[in-house]
């Protein structure tokens, strides 16, 4: 007799189904059962106001957590970067896997970079993090480019540069590598450049936290690292009192940054160092004024620790002057 099937429950777009796809494989594999994607619209999917309009926090997430919390489905996957900092007693946050890289990246047409945009270049995007930060690197290397707020899935992101409406669009490198897409970027943006969100390239699956077996299966999928660093750029963003749509970005990594971006395996540098440098950036829209400061400490080894250095680093930004820069804070 089959083993009853696992419900995974995924957003309807292409990327959380590619992304679901690969979570639900590796599940077979860790558990033997079969798995079976069920599909659920978020209002975040639906609206086509901007994330910072209609909250932006838990926009792509509720709609998954109100089926896990009805049993509608047995666990779920999200993008780290939608979750919001607080997670709910009822559901286990059981895995972080091993984390995409957490770039960001340019689409440009005529396969252009970045320093390469014409004067008056038109650069599409939906965060307002990246906006402040290309704001800012624009005016400290005397590039004219303008950003303009944009929202849509990927093709209709790419689209607007196909079709002549801007010039560039700034996506993220861990999407585009999940549906297959990643040579269409002509740029890979140093992080030098643009800080990502906090926890962008991870995935996290949430299932009922009452489902002990169920938890311990999913947990073989978990990374240690990765599941610190992404706890110590969370902390940072709740100490902010800041939303996923907030101007704030932050990546905890090994330093130098090089090790695991291009150096080759990841696992091989973790070997090599350890600890943990965090960096946080807050600013402006316009790119006039930010706060950018960076921490190092020792690996975290637990969820405490990893809480502590985000809040760490946030309160040393706080006394910056970082409210200031971020408009109207969550709560």
């Amino acid at each position: 007799m089959t083993e009853k099937a696992l419900r995974l429950g995924t957003r309807r777009s292409k990327l959380a189904l590619a992304q679901s796809g690969q979570v639900a494989e590796a599940v077979r594999r860790a558990t033997g059962r079969p798995v079976e994607l069920v599909e659920i619209t978020t209002y975040g999917d639906v609206s086509r106001e901007a994330l910072a309009q209609i909250g932006g926090t838990g926009v792509f997430v509720t709609a998954l957590r109100d089926a896990l919390l009805k049993g509608e489905v047995d666990f779920a996957v999200h993008s780290l970067k939608d979750l919001p900092t607080t997670q709910p007693e009822e559901l286990a946050l059981a895995a972080v896997p091993v984390r995409e890289d957490p770039r960001d990246v340019i689409v440009a047409r005529d396969a252009l970079k970045l320093t390469d945009l014409p004067r008056g270049a038109r650069v599409g995007t939906g965060a307002p993090r990246r906006m402040a930060q290309l704001n800012a690197y624009a005016r400290a290397h005397g590039l004219d480019i303008e950003t303009v707020p944009i929202r849509g899935n990927v093709d209709t992101r790419i689209g607007y540069v196909r079709d002549g409406e801007l010039d560039a669009v700034v996506l993220a490198a861990a999407g585009l590598n999940r549906i297959g897409r990643i040579d269409e970027v002509t740029d890979f943006l140093s992080v030098d450049t643009v800080l990502p969100a906090p926890g962008q390239g991870a995935l996290a699956i949430e299932c009922a936290a009452v489902d002990a077996e169920l938890v311990a299966a999913l947990g073989e999928l978990d990374d240690p690292f990765t599941r610190a660093a992404v706890t110590a750029e969370r902390s940072l963003l709740a100490a902010l009192e800041a939303g996923c749509s907030a101007p704030v970005g932050a990546l905890a990594d090994l330093p130098p940054l090089s090790a695991p971006l291009e150096r080759g395996d990841p696992q091989a540098d973790r070997q090599i160092s350890n600890e943990m440098r965090l960096r946080g950036v807050v600013g402006t829209t316009d790119g006039t004024r930010m706060v950018q400061l960076s921490t190092t400490g020792p690996v975290p080894q637990t969820h405490d620790q990893a809480w502590a250095l985000g809040r760490e680093l946030a309160t040393e930004m706080l006394s910056q002057g970082a409210a200031g820069l971020m408009g109207e804070r969550a709560h």
